[in-house]
């Protein structure tokens, strides 16, 4: 089956109320931050919607991208389009006013992004000053990190007062095997019961490669044995840096392969994010 844009369906169905939890907008009319190391080409609203009404997207989540640095205007921008189907997960730095994070959380912000590889725009040291001022406004820390490194950051992150939702299966560059240390941290995090991890963008460390991501199979399968309840599912549209873009049907089929319960599924898709985002 093809769709009228001319890309394929998923196998997938997905339920009412699908939530894509991380995606970003690019726009040439807001500058690139000097800290970026990429500025993709425009990715705005009505290229979105075609994604959303081929897969049967209903929910989003809009992450401020690197490219940005500090200045969330474009996705805040981009997420008033979508309304109350809308949440942000945005960049707020230790010269951020409470009346800045009063004004985002109005706005349907409900996240503070981490970015700990190139080009990230908030280093570790004020992580955990920032984690406590905006669980003070509900928000939780969304953290993307190679996961290799989880045993060097693990007291740390086990000390934040919010909840931690984790990008890209964890991102383990490249893939670890299920009982390594660095995996097994990841799991005593979700098992402690504050954690959350995104099913997504399998191609940030693979190196098996498309259309099946292979190695990152035994991950995800793992992490949602371990808490079905608190994963997430997402698009990272319009995958930035990816020479060869995947199709975003087939990552919304990896869910065939890493969830074997369709109950899980619509979960995880559904009910999980409603939860966590506050839909």
């Amino acid at each position: 089956m093809h769709s009228s844009d001319g890309k394929k369906d998923a196998r997938l169905t997905a339920p009412k109320g699908t939530c894509d939890t991380h995606m970003h907008f690019y726009n040439a009319k807001f500058p690139s931050a000097p800290t970026a190391l990429m500025t993709p080409p425009d990715a705005w609203v009505e290229d979105y919607r075609t994604i959303q009404d081929r897969l049967n997207l209903e929910r989003v989540v809009v992450v401020q991208p690197t490219t940005y640095g500090t200045d969330n205007s474009c996705q805040l921008e981009a997420m008033k389009s979508f309304g109350k189907n809308a949440r942000g997960v945005m960049v707020a730095n230790t010269s951020t006013s409470n009346q800045e994070l009063e004004r985002l959380t109005q706005l349907g912000v409900c996240g503070i992004r981490f970015h700990m590889l190139p080009g990230g725009a908030l280093p570790w040291e004020i992580l955990e000053e920032m984690a406590a001022r905006v669980h003070n406004f509900g928000w939780h820390v969304q953290l993307q990190m190679n996961g290799r490194e989880f045993p060097d950051r693990e007291e740390m992150l086990r000390r934040l007062p919010c909840t931690l939702v984790v990008d890209h299966v964890g991102r383990f560059m490249g893939p670890v095997a299920t009982d390594d240390p660095a995996f097994k941290v990841l799991l005593g995090l979700l098992e402690a019961g504050q954690c959350w991890v995104k099913l997504s963008a399998p191609y940030e460390s693979s190196e098996t490669g498309p259309p099946d991501w292979t190695d990152i199979t035994p991950e995800a399968r793992e992490l949602v044995k371990t808490a079905p309840e608190r994963m997430l599912w997402a698009s990272n549209w319009p995958h930035p840096g990816q020479k060869n873009p995947p199709d975003e049907a087939d990552l919304l089929d990896l869910l065939l392969r890493w969830v074997d319960d369709d109950a899980v599924r619509n979960k995880i898709l559904t009910e999980n994010p409603a939860e966590l985002y506050g839909f």
